[in-house]
């Protein structure tokens, strides 16, 4: 069994930042890829960044200069420090995590459960 649990969502002005974290957690030997994606009502899931287990990192246009990955490869944990927020970065945002379990030899995509960003204007 693996979980990824988001954290850090909330309520921000605009300008405003915050700190969102996706820890995996369970039956884990190894985590690829890890990214963060956001979708709003009626709209499809798209990426905002990811970042691989060397450290390569891409982001959106949207979020470039804004917002930084990172992850600490020893918690299987990633991080996205946004800033200079905007209200068109409202949307639910959800962790995915490229994960080969243990005993296992393929690698499978696991979601959070997302996690609620609004920003005031």
């Amino acid at each position: 069994q693996v979980e990824l649990v988001e954290s850090g969502g909330g309520l921000v002005q605009a300008g405003g930042s915050l700190r969102l974290s996706c820890a995996a957690s369970g039956s884990i030997s190894s985590v690829d890829t890890m990214g963060w994606y956001r979708q709003s009502a009626g709209n499809e899931r798209e990426l905002v960044a990811d970042i691989t287990s060397g450290g390569s990192t891409t982001y959106t246009n949207s979020v470039k200069g804004r917002f930084t990955i990172s992850r600490d490869n020893a918690k299987n944990t990633m991080y996205l420090q946004m800033n200079s927020l905007k209200p068109e970065d409202t949307d639910v945002y959800y962790c995915k995590a490229l994960i080969r379990r243990r005993g296992g030899s393929m690698f499978y995509n696991s979601w959070g459960q997302g996690t609620q960003v609004t920003v005031s204007s």
